[in-house]
């Protein structure tokens, strides 16, 4: 046994590989140089399970799978959404086939790779290098443990700065933490001093995603459909360019991104998961239900599965008339509301769920009596965008001769106009009411409704009188709880204090009714919008 360093007894590793002699070697070689507990897997699902689900310090990874994302895709995927260690060496084997590709794609995200065939000699030199930076970045790794986080992005822009050993490493680690604390200008900046010096994909795409979370739509469109022509393999735009799209109520074309990215990546949970979501809310049941429970099969008990997944299988399934299938996927969702069982969110899933089974056991009066409660939901604080979805959804397959008159005319137009603040979440809430004609009407006259109001309180603004500007915006938005005419209210306010003479009472108003209505977006079109993800903006309700 050869020790390639004094703590590599306490290691802990994880070998991917989808074949079991190239398996069995890996975790042969890692023995032999002492690694101290050695798992393996041959298939990347169970794999990312095992990476959520505990700690690494190796990773020892073969980049092709047969009918499954790439390790290289893996690696992406992981860091993305932070769900792998900034301390953990990940390390890629590939073939000769794939060379060129992974030292493309792997630039300061690689800990490093080997080629196949390769020795035991070739692996303790990659493995000693990774860990030596390791060693020397444990600044940065230890004030992200900490939650130091600015620390950690001083400490690494020192490093770039000063060309010290793995400055690019660091270049990118200090890039993705501005992005995470909303410093878009100096990540901006900053992804454009890497250009300088290095012009790397990720820092191109990172410039996009810079200019994106704050809000400049059209350059970042610009500056990611540019990079998509010269870099059409590069997968992570098309994550960018599909949300952006969702953002500009785009479904359609968002769809179509999504479709591309997910046959070029088809192990990729996510992406699996998103372009299914679309194609459910653009009506295309069949992709939707293969892809969603595709899906499921992959990543049930990931941290990355969205239980939306569940509640949009039950949908499709009702459609179809498969009662077992509906049932299912219900209790699929019973599972996770046991587990987290004050989740109001799964609890609405759950509602509308059941109502679904008892409409197609044709219980009317308990379906109805369901729906009615979700529908009562809809003036709380806590009802979202993503719960009137499901309202609407559920209650545009109930059959027009259930409910009293006007009943669902009337649901849609709270929802319209509590919900209607941008094109793209208009177009989502028609999307799931299935272009329902009357709920598309009254949808989109509610938008129509809303700027009108805005745009007659401004004109109090335009004619000197910002007060009474804000009072009206104040009083439709407390009256349709709509996020965008109380956010109105407060620029105003703040833009216009010196002239208003209760500013400070007209805060407080505003403040109270922000608390109350005006949650961020956490999901649109299924898309979770934590700012973890590319192009994540948190979108204000």
């Amino acid at each position: 046994m050869i020790l390639i360093d004094k703590h590599i007894e306490k290691a802990r590793a994880l070998v991917i590989d989808g074949n079991a002699t190239s398996r069995s070697v890996m975790v042969a070689q890692l023995r032999d140089l002492g690694v101290g507990h050695v798992k393996s897997t041959g298939r990347i699902a169970d794999a990312r399970l095992l990476l959520e689900q505990r700690g690494f310090d190796i990773v020892l990874c073969d980049f092709h799978f047969e009918g499954e994302m790439s390790g290289q895709d893996l690696l992406d995927e992981l860091r993305r959404e932070q769900l792998l260690p900034y301390s953990t060496v990940f390390i890629m084997v590939t073939g000769e086939a794939t060379y060129a590709k992974v030292v493309e794609a792997a630039e300061s995200a690689l800990d490093g790779y080997l080629l196949k065939p390769y020795t035991a000699a070739a692996l303790a030199d990659r493995l000693t290098e990774a860990r030596k930076r390791k060693r020397l970045m444990k600044d940065v790794f230890d004030a992200l443990e900490k939650d130091k986080v600015e620390t950690a992005i001083d400490l690494c822009l020192q490093r770039f700065h000063k060309r010290e050993p793995y400055a690019l490493f660091a270049a990118r680690v200090a890039g993705e933490l501005l992005l995470r604390i909303n410093r878009h200008d100096q990540a901006r900046w900053h992804f454009d001093q890497v250009i300088k010096a290095h012009d790397l994909p990720w820092a191109r795409l990172g410039i996009a995603r810079a200019l994106l979370a704050a809000g400049e739509i059209a350059p970042a469109r610009r500056c990611v459909e540019t990079q998509l022509r010269q870099e059409p393999e590069y997968a992570e735009i098309y994550d960018v360019l599909g949300r952006l799209q969702v953002d500009q109520g785009e479904l359609a074309a968002a769809l179509q991104t999504y479709r591309t990215v997910t046959q070029a990546t088809p192990g990729c949970m996510l992406r699996s998961q998103h372009c299914g979501t679309l194609a459910f809310y653009q009506g295309e049941a069949a992709e939707a239900l293969r892809l969603l429970e595709r899906t499921t099969a992959m990543g049930l008990k990931s941290k990355l599965f969205d239980v939306l997944t569940l509640m949009l299988i039950a949908l499709l399934r009702f459609d179809a008339r498969d009662t077992k299938g509906l049932l299912v996927a219900l209790s699929y969702i019973e599972m996770f509301v046991a587990r987290h069982p004050d989740s109001l969110r799964l609890q609405r899933f759950i509602k509308a769920a059941t109502a679904l089974r008892h409409l197609s056991a044709r219980q009317i009066p308990e379906a109805m009596a369901l729906a009615r409660e979700l529908s009562g939901e809809c003036d709380d604080p806590v009802f979202d965008v993503e719960a009137a979805n499901v309202a609407l959804a559920l209650w545009v397959r109930i059959p027009p001769d259930l409910p009293d008159e006007g009943e669902l005319d009337t649901l849609a137009r709270r929802i319209g106009l509590r919900f209607c603040v941008s094109k793209a979440v208009t177009e989502v809430l028609i999307a799931a009411a299935r272009h329902h004609d009357r709920v598309t009407e009254i949808i989109r006259n509610c938008h129509v409704e809303i700027n009108a109001m805005a745009e007659r309180a401004m004109t109090f603004t335009v004619r000197g009188n910002p007060r009474a500007a804000v009072k009206t915006l104040l009083s439709q938005g407390a009256e349709t709880r709509n996020a965008k005419l109380i956010e109105m209210a407060g620029l105003v306010v703040k833009r216009h204090q010196e002239a208003i003479t209760d500013e400070q009472d007209l805060q407080s108003q505003t403040h109270e009714l922000h608390q109350r209505y005006c949650r961020p977006i956490t999901h649109i079109a299924g898309f979770r919008r934590t700012g973890r993800s590319p192009g994540g903006l948190i979108m204000r309700a």
